[in-house]
This record gives structure tokens, C-alpha cells and sequence, in this order.
């Protein structure tokens, strides 16, 4: 695609040119408006009916290491909480505002890859065996550690910085992120961390070359494709908040320190559109790579784990 191809070449909505301004300045770009709050509570009431967010969920130490699984634990068709409500996700999915500023990105017609119930469990709901193993892991997602049949939502306690190319090394960055908080999220609520600008360096290998410069400041290099300096914002919001983010931006979230957790809708759309679209003008300008053929070194061929630590979040 052109590099000089422009927002203007694509015929966008007022809103469709700052979404396409935002991704390629931020990497991201974050709603002026909610989603349906009064939807959003009643989908949480019905999510938070399906279980117990406490420690329930989870295997005991025995159990789990009678039987230790580190791939095919997560959500995935035929075992995901939110095909009980395709019929209720209209007020994301049908929202005026979500589909014209993803419209302008993907173009018409786009796809839902995958959407999915993200939980951000307490850490009082961790049980102790379990908070020792996962001290310090980059990516202390929680799916191998909850009974199969929990294993329908994803459950995480703090990530360190990432990319979302990190889950596909065959899919490029073309498709984006859209996330939901269905309740309100406060800094005590494991809120999401993005770092702005960080995608245009494009894809980097996970974990990632952080250095912290300053309160709110990031320095990010990624070899030869050069170093920029990455501004952290951090999500908090009302019930009903909305942001999407591109594939290469770095976002990760803190342990939650409340003692519910956070529940959010979790989103990963990708065009079907023959012509050009926004996310070719924002991938035009990246410096970097727009796929990996091995986005991670934190993991071993089997899928453990071969990287225990954290950095970017417990600075």
C-alpha cells in the first residue's frame, strides 16, 4: 500500500477521520462515548451468574499437577461464555458509534475473529499456591489453572506489556483490538496500560524492550526498526467505556487490588474489504514489521514457561 495513500483517499466519517488521526498518532483510539451502561450491567449480572469469580474456579495444587496443561486452555468455539449471548451484544455490536469508527479502519463488512469475557481476577481470589507459582510471569493468564469447565473465559493476573500479534504469528496487523469495561474501572481495578505511539515500530518480540523514563514515559527500541519514546495512559473509566487499539500497540494491566475483579468484553476484528481501508493508511507509516514469525520468547516449544519475570508493571 502507498505510503502516500491518505485519510481523505477513503472517504471517512467526521469520526472516521479522528479515529484514523488517533491510530496513527497513538496506536489507539478511545471513545468519547460509552456503550449501552444500563446494557452493560445486565450482561455483567447474567456473566457473574455463571460462576463464582472468587477461588472456586479453581484446581487444587494436587489436581493441577496430576495433570498439567499449558496449551488449549482457553476460550474457544464451543467453549466460550459468550455464545450464551450472541443475542444480547447488539448494543457493542450495533452501537452507531463502535461500527462507523470501526468501519472506517477495516472498511465495510468486518469480521468478528474472536470475542470473548476477559476476567482480571482480585489477587484475594488467587489461591496461595498458586499466586507463588505465577510470582513474577509476564503473562500470568490463569486458563490452565481453573477447572475445564471455567475454561470458557479467559482469566489473567496482571500482563506485562504486549502486542496482540503475540496469539497469531500468521495473521498480520491488519485486524485491531476493541475492548468493553462492563462495569466501572478505577486504578485499583487492573486497568489496561497503553503505551501511545509504541506501534509504530511495528512488531517486536515479546517481552519487550521497556525502559521506564519517568512517571509516565517509556523508552521502546526494537533493534534496527529504531526507538521511540512511548506515553503510558491508563483506562479508567464508567461502565460502558470503550477503546480499541492496534495490533502492535503495547498494553498490559496490573494485578487487580479490588477485591471483585474486572469483568470486560474483549474484541478482535479484522476487514474483509477488497479496498483500501484506514488501517492501510495507519500501517503505511509504521517503521516496523507488520507481522512475526516468532512474536514470543517467553514460552518453550511444549508451552511452559521459559522467561519468569515481570518488569514493565512492577516499575
Amino acid at each position: 500500500m502507498s505510503a502516500l495513500l491518505k485519510p481523505r483517499d477513503i472517504h471517512p466519517s467526521p469520526l472516521g477521520e479522528t479515529v484514523i488521526e488517533d491510530f496513527i498518532r497513538d496506536g489507539a483510539h478511545l471513545f468519547d462515548a460509552p456503550v449501552d451502561p444500563a446494557a452493560c450491567a445486565r450482561l455483567l449480572a447474567d456473566i457473574r451468574a455463571t460462576r463464582d469469580f472468587g477461588a472456586s474456579p479453581f484446581l487444587s495444587e494436587d489436581a493441577f499437577d496430576a495433570d498439567p496443561q499449558d496449551t488449549g486452555v482457553d476460550p474457544k468455539p464451543g467453549r466460550n461464555l459468550l455464545e450464551r449471548f450472541e443475542d444480547r451484544l447488539g448494543f457493542v455490536e450495533q452501537a452507531p458509534h463502535i461500527v462507523d469508527a470501526v468501519t472506517s479502519l477495516l472498511g465495510p463488512g468486518y469480521e468478528i475473529l474472536d470475542r470473548k469475557v476477559v476476567c482480571g481476577l482480585a489477587a484475594s481470589s488467587v489461591p496461595e499456591w498458586l499466586r507463588k507459582r505465577i510470582l513474577g510471569s509476564p503473562v500470568s493468564k490463569l486458563g490452565a489453572y481453573v477447572r475445564p469447565q471455567y475454561r470458557d473465559v479467559t482469566y489473567f493476573n496482571g500482563i506485562d506489556f504486549h502486542q496482540d500479534l503475540i496469539d497469531d504469528k500468521a495473521r498480520a496487523a491488519g485486524f485491531l483490538t476493541l475492548y468493553i469495561y462492563l462495569h466501572p474501572v478505577s486504578r485499583a481495578d487492573a486497568p489496561l496500560h497503553l503505551l501511545e505511539g509504541s506501534h509504530t515500530l511495528g512488531g517486536s518480540v515479546f517481552p519487550h524492550n521497556l525502559t521506564r523514563i519517568g512517571d509516565k514515559d517509556w523508552l521502546y527500541c526494537n533493534g534496527w526498526h529504531g526507538e521511540t519514546v512511548a506515553r503510558q495512559r491508563i483506562l479508567t473509566g464508567d461502565a460502558g467505556s470503550a477503546a480499541m487499539w492496534h495490533a502492535c500497540t503495547l498494553h498490559g494491566a496490573q494485578p487487580d487490588a479490588a477485591d471483585h475483579g474486572r469483568i470486560s468484553l474483549r474484541y478482535l476484528l479484522a476487514s474483509r474489504h477488497d479496498g483500501p481501508t484506514g488501517m492501510d493508511v495507519v500501517n503505511a507509516r509504521l517503521k516496523g514489521p507488520l507481522s512475526m514469525t516468532a512474536p514470543r520468547a517467553d514460552v518453550a516449544l511444549d508451552g511452559s514457561e521459559a522467561i519468569n519475570r515481570n518488569t514493565a508493571l512492577e516499575t
